[in-house]
Order: structure tokens, then C-alpha cells, then sequence
């Protein structure tokens, strides 16, 4: 199979255009007719030589942005289905608000970390995904919107750190400012707590936002709920974001899904606050998505209430998120496995 020219980062396309005899420029403009002007085929780029057209479309896939499938009206939460050149298939979803327009990306195909509440794992690993695969997805909510999206999230299937290089490369791409020019502090990773690369991305000079899935204040509960809190325990994982803070001055988002009877507790409210007392973050609660596999329920909002109350007490800084994707089948994997 072809490799996809969203693979190719700036300096890789010059290396093409001097491989063909081509003038350094000539990347600039195939870059800019890529992600400026979103074009969908190699015909298109008009101020490339004829030669050189031949030669990317012979060597490199630009792909078709049409989904395989969408859900949801056009001006509200929308789920896609996009088809890879293997036959596989992930999902992004389009989240729009008055000031706003959110896409969340999958970085792999199939999960392996096998959260107890997550769809994602369900259906197994199957593969990591290129970093012009996440691109794709990008590209395919551009043409639904007719325009970029202004923030994104690497919330979808997968685990990013569990194919940190691809997800780093698409980060680039997208936060190019001769592209689409995304900024850094409008792209959020999130982890289920994969440490490395925690401690990677450190290093990283580039400021993207970190968001941590923890869900529990204990590890009892957490491993049960998360099978990666056996590698990376809570008091590791913390250790690791008190130092990426430190690092990089940076707040740390933490996810924490209320289930009913298991998590959302006025005591476990208060153990997460000592958990993360001294720690610059904030708190993301998240209502349970039904996933078929999963027998928890959600919270009660009086319980959910008492949860922010506890927090708030403490100084923690919490929001409870609306559930944007449930109702499409959008959460933690629902359409892909539906499709398969």
C-alpha cells in the first residue's frame, strides 16, 4: 500500500521535492495546498509542475475524507466512521459549541489497557494508527464543517502514549502554523496513566494540555477499574504528574467517571482531594456512558452534586462535564464496535 502523504511532516516533503529535483519551495506549496486549502486530489495543486503531481500520485495516498458513515445533525455533537486504506476503521466525533468547534481523534485501532467502563477494549487491539491516519481524521471533519477545527482532543480509541511517536508527528502537523495551525494549547492528550510517556512528553516543547484518566482515589478500586494501575500505581502516576508540572508549569486535567456505589462517595471525594492537594490541577467528572459490557451505573446528581461540593471544600477545582456522545453511540468505541 501506498504510505499517506499526511504521514510527511515539512522537512520530510522537502526531502521528496529534492529527491525529484525540485526546488525546496515546491513543500511549502503542496503543504499549504494540503492544509490550507484542504485539497482532495493531486490534480488540484496547480502551481506544481506536472511532473512532480505524477510523481506524488504515483509514490503517496491522499485519501478520500468522505466518511464511511456519520451520525448526528450537522449542528450538534456528530460521530464519523472513517475507513483506513486496510479496511479498518475508526472513529473521531465533531463537537460544536457557540465559540467552539471540538474534535475528538482515536489514536489506535482497538485499545489494550481494557478500562472495565470502556468501550474501546472491548473489541481488542487491533493496530496502532500512522500519524496520517490521526491527520485523516482531521481532514474529514474539515470537509463536514468547511473549516478547521479550533481545538482537539486525543480522547477517542487507543491509548495516545501507547503510540506516542505517531501521535506526537500528527500534533505537529496540526499545530503547524503554515497549516492548519491549531494551537498547542488548544490540543489536550489524555492518558490512562502510561507514565513514560507522561515523563516524555515533559520534554516536549510543545505545550499541549495533559489530561489524566484517574477514576478512583484508592488503588483497590482503581485496578479493578483500570487494569494499568497494577504497572503504574496512583501514588506513581501522581509522582509523575507533580513532576510534569513542575517541568512545564503546566495544570493537569484529571478525568474521574462517577459510578454509582463504586467511586462517588462524600469519602471518596475527600481522599481524592488529598491525593491531589498541593498538585496545580483541575478536575474533570464525567457522567458513565452505558457500554454493554459494563454493569455499573451512573451517579445520582444528588450524588454528583455532594462529589463537586466535597471537592470544592478542599479547593479542588472540579466540573461536571455533560456526556456529549452517549446518545450517538459516540462514547469510548460504541460505533466502531457497532460497525464491525
Amino acid at each position: 500500500m501506498k504510505p499517506l502523504i499526511y504521514n510527511l511532516g515539512r522537512l520530510e516533503l522537502e526531502t521528496v521535492c529534492a529527491e525529484h529535483d525540485q526546488p525546496r519551495f515546491r513543500a511549502g506549496q503542496i503543504w499549504r495546498w494540503l492544509y490550507v486549502q484542504r485539497v482532495t486530489e493531486w490534480a488540484a495543486m496547480r502551481n506544481l509542475p506536472a511532473s512532480l503531481r505524477r510523481a506524488l500520485a504515483e509514490s503517496f495516498l491522499l485519501p478520500e475524507p468522505e466518511p464511511l458513515a456519520t451520525q448526528g445533525k450537522p449542528d450538534e455533537t456528530r460521530k464519523l466512521l472513517i475507513g483506513l486504506r486496510d479496511g479498518e476503521c475508526v472513529e473521531a466525533v465533531m463537537i460544536p459549541a457557540a465559540d467552539r468547534r471540538t474534535l475528538c481523534l482515536s489514536s489506535q485501532v482497538g485499545c489494550r489497557f481494557h478500562c472495565a467502563f470502556c468501550a474501546s477494549g472491548q473489541g481488542g487491539y487491533q493496530r496502532q494508527l500512522e500519524a496520517g491516519e490521526i491527520v485523516q481524521q482531521v481532514m474529514s471533519a474539515c470537509m463536514l464543517w468547511g473549516d478547521r477545527p479550533t481545538h482537539i482532543v486525543y480522547m477517542g480509541v487507543g491509548e495516545p502514549f501507547d503510540n506516542y511517536d505517531a501521535v506526537l508527528t500528527s500534533v505537529r502537523t496540526l499545530n503547524n502554523g503554515d497549516g492548519l495551525g491549531i494551537g498547542a494549547r488548544r490540543i489536550t492528550i489524555s492518558t490512562c496513566g502510561v507514565v513514560p510517556g507522561i515523563e516524555r512528553l515533559a520534554e516536549e516543547s510543545i505545550q499541549v494540555e495533559l489530561s489524566v484518566s484517574l477514576h478512583a482515589s484508592s488503588d483497590a478500586v482503581r485496578t479493578a477499574l483500570m487494569p494499568v494501575n497494577k504497572t503504574w500505581p496512583i501514588d506513581t502516576l501522581l509522582a509523575a504528574c507533580r513532576a510534569y508540572a513542575e517541568r512545564t508549569g503546566r495544570i493537569i486535567t484529571f478525568e474521574y467517571t462517577l459510578i454509582r456505589d463504586v467511586n462517588d462517595s462524600e469519602a471518596d471525594a475527600h481522599a481524592l482531594a488529598r491525593r491531589l492537594a498541593n498538585l496545580p490541577c483541575r478536575v474533570n467528572l464525567i457522567p458513565l456512558s452505558d457500554v454493554p459490557e459494563f454493569e455499573g451505573k451512573p451517579s445520582s446528581p444528588a450524588a454528583a452534586d455532594l462529589f463537586i461540593r466535597a471537592l470544592a471544600e478542599q479547593h479542588i477545582n472540579a466540573t461536571l462535564r455533560a456526556s456529549k456522545g452517549s446518545g450517538l453511540e459516540a462514547a469510548c468505541g460504541q460505533l466502531r464496535a457497532k460497525h464491525r
